[in-house]
């Protein structure tokens, strides 16, 4: 029987292209994601392969992922690992300048559905035992401020050091964690942080070349697919072309 593993925001970016990869590798497949549409067209790809196994969800409900795991086929039960690829950034502007409905937002999915998932599979991943994984997907924001990261930096600062606790209590059970932590990458990720601005999204990434969305998933592979007794704690990667810039200094 193949392994499995449950990806959230399996619809685009990090997590499709994840669900790909580890179905190249012959896994059975758990798929979650907000779009239907989207959802039901990647299953149709995959399913040609390996086994697929779909669900509406947003990971901000806290019931409705309780239930999604309840519910899971026989089949699909033991899930081998998990990647914790949900997530969005809002409201590049200044803190000053944002609408609070966006922090709660990005609180709400990137914080709060990462602990509902997490919370409702932990049990299955140890009964697993050893060679599970949890993959979360952070950010460098987590490690390096920048204007107009406020609660987005913050809230990937949070799985940074969540992933890094959940590595004490989880000592003994056989469950990797690792925080993939990726730079700048060209997916939809500016498109959804500026409300569709096809232009901001452009101009971030021309001249330069950033990573793409099937980097940071064979990052995500390797991490889960290393022998039972390793494990990568946080894997920071940026394009070679992307680097740190000098503190900023406010002068008269």
């Amino acid at each position: 029987m193949s392994d499995i593993v449950l990806i959230t925001g399996a619809t685009s970016g990090f997590g499709r292209a994840a669900a790909r990869r580890f179905a190249d590798a012959g896994w059975s497949l758990i798929l979650t994601g907000r779009r239907e549409e989207r959802l039901t067209e990647l299953a149709e790809e995959l399913s040609q392969r390996v086994r697929v196994h779909t669900a509406v969800l947003d990971v901000r409900d806290e019931k409705a992922v309780q239930s999604v795991i309840d519910e899971l086929p026989e089949a699909f039960r033991r899930v081998k690992t998990l990647v914790n690829n949900a997530g969005l950034a809002l409201a590049p502007q200044p803190a000053q300048d944002v609408d609070l409905a966006d922090w709660h937002t990005m609180i709400d999915t990137n914080i709060k559905g990462l602990v509902n998932v997490t919370h409702a599979v932990l049990p299955t991943l140890i009964e697993t035992g050893a060679g599970a994984s949890i993959v979360n997907l952070g950010s460098v924001a987590g490690q390096w401020p920048y204007p107009g990261s406020h609660v987005y930096g913050a809230s990937k600062a949070f799985v940074q050091q969540f992933t890094y606790n959940l590595r004490c209590d989880l000592q003994g059970t056989g469950v990797r964690v690792t925080d993939v932590a990726p730079g700048m990458a060209e997916t939809e990720f500016t498109l959804v942080r500026t409300g569709g601005d096809q232009a901001a999204s452009d101009a971030l990434y021309r001249d330069t070349t950033p990573l793409q969305a099937e980097d940071v998933a064979e990052l995500i592979y390797y991490t889960a697919t290393l022998p039972a007794h390793v494990n990568v704690n946080r894997l920071e990667v940026m394009p070679t072309r992307q680097a740190w810039s000098a503190f900023a200094v406010d002068r008269d």
